[in-house]
């Protein structure tokens, strides 16, 4: 499967790390105890019998009870959740206990921390599965990028959670484009539509970075905007079905109905043009407004037809005169999401090759250049943007260090201004 690296035929050495990973009690630890990280150590537990998660971290401590408490309760029964009391680790520097602990790492806490967290687990010899997008800014990819090819030379397996490129109607469409069904493929539209996310209030008790990091989506250094977090989705879609990058990336967007002060410092809409080597053009627009029209979908165009997906529905292949020619559908019961955590015990304990994490970063690259190019206005090139030296992450986070953005006296936070702005 192309999402999942190339399976090589094992070597003497490979089959006695087979027969060591085929009969070993894997240990996991969870790093981001939040809803996705709940979700996500939940389905390892579920992709393998002989599994124990060991260790939790989270800079809240609330967080990673709530977590705790619903996983142990899940699993009690079976004994898969013995993470004991000092084993859960709560702060800046707890990643890297927890992290000490295990075989498999599940990394899962708002991506501006996902560089840092990846290249712990890889310098650890660890096995990893890291949430999407992997980095908020340039920096963060050339480091995942760094340890990806680390990750290569220790046969470490990582996967991104990309879940489409996991699922079976997404493959099924794939292998038509393949085969030519649809012909070239020219151009496309993808979409990430839809009413927005959650507020957590501020309340009195907080320092400006805890407000900050509970509320992390509306904060680029945390979350990169919804074009990234979110709509990287998508935008991954067309770069895995053309099978190559944009060469370049235009754009526009701007705040006009989530414009609170409880809404930071991140856009409402983005639409831009990413334009690939091959000449097609791929239009991309992401939307965070309640009572407008939802869609979360992809469709191509080719030179004999074209395509629909979407992650609830079956894939649809027409002709050019709009005449259906296929419908693609996933099995009953066929989960994307538990997809991934069942190939990546499957590639440890058959010791296979699985590593996501190139893919992963020059997705979410991608992901940032529609974001920099909304917000500057401005052509944005894949040549300029891998060399941006613009760091929107603190190398190091205390509780004592101030955010990098901080509210006006007005307790707004400043916009990006295309033609103002600055994002190289």
């Amino acid at each position: 499967m192309a999402s999942a690296g190339i399976v090589l035929a094992p070597s003497l050495k490979s089959n006695a790390m087979y027969n060591i990973f085929n009969e070993k009690k894997l240990k996991v630890a969870l790093v981001g105890c939040g809803g996705r990280g709940s979700g996500a150590a939940n389905q390892a537990l579920q992709a393998d019998d002989n599994i124990e998660l060991v260790a939790m971290a989270d800079a809240f401590e609330d967080r990673l009870l709530t977590s705790y408490d619903n996983l142990y309760e899940k699993y009690k029964d079976s004994g898969k959740v013995k993470v004991k009391e000092k084993n859960r680790f709560v702060g800046f520097d707890a990643y890297k206990k927890a992290i000490d602990l295990a075989d498999v790492v599940i990394l899962a806490t708002p991506p501006g921390f996902r560089p840092t967290h990846f290249a712990y687990a890889v310098e650890q010899g660890k096995h990893v599965f890291m949430e999407k997008p992997v980095a908020t800014d340039v920096p963060g990819i050339q480091k995942v990028l760094k340890y990806a090819r680390e990750a290569s030379n220790k046969n470490l397996k990582v996967v991104v959670g990309l879940q489409r490129r996991y699922q079976e109607n997404y493959l099924a469409v794939l292998e038509q484009i393949k085969k030519g069904v649809v012909g070239k493929l020219v151009g496309g539209q993808v979409y990430w539509n839809s009413a927005g996310v959650w507020v957590r209030p501020r309340k009195p008790e907080y320092t400006e970075l805890e407000y900050q990091m509970r509320n992390w989506y509306y904060f680029n250094w945390l979350c990169g905007d919804h074009i990234l977090e979110q709509h990287i989705h998508n935008i991954d879609v067309a770069n895995w079905f053309l099978d190559e990058f944009p060469v370049s990336a235009q754009g526009m967007g701007g705040r006009q109905v989530r414009t609170g002060k409880e809404h930071g410092e991140i856009f409402d809409h983005h639409f831009v043009e990413f334009t690939y080597p091959s000449g097609a053009v791929i239009s991309s627009q992401c939307r965070h407004q309640p009572g407008t029209y939802n869609r979360v979908a992809e469709q191509f165009q080719g030179t004999k037809g074209f395509v629909n997906t979407n992650d609830a529905a079956a894939a649809l292949i027409y002709d050019l005169e709009g005449n259906e020619i296929a419908k693609l559908e996933s099995s009953e019961g066929h989960n994307p999401y538990q997809e991934e955590h069942n190939r990546l015990f499957k590639a440890i304990r058959e010791n296979s090759v699985l590593n996501n994490a190139e893919y992963g970063a020059k997705s979410t690259l991608t992901a940032i250049m529609g974001r920099m190019a909304t917000y500057s206005g401005e052509v944005i090139t894949w040549d300029d943007a891998i060399k941006s030296t613009h760091q929107i992450v603190p190398d190091e986070m205390t509780w004592d260090t101030p955010p990098p953005v901080m509210p006006k006296p007005d307790g707004y936070y400043e916009i990006p201004t295309p033609g103002k702005t600055k994002v190289l």
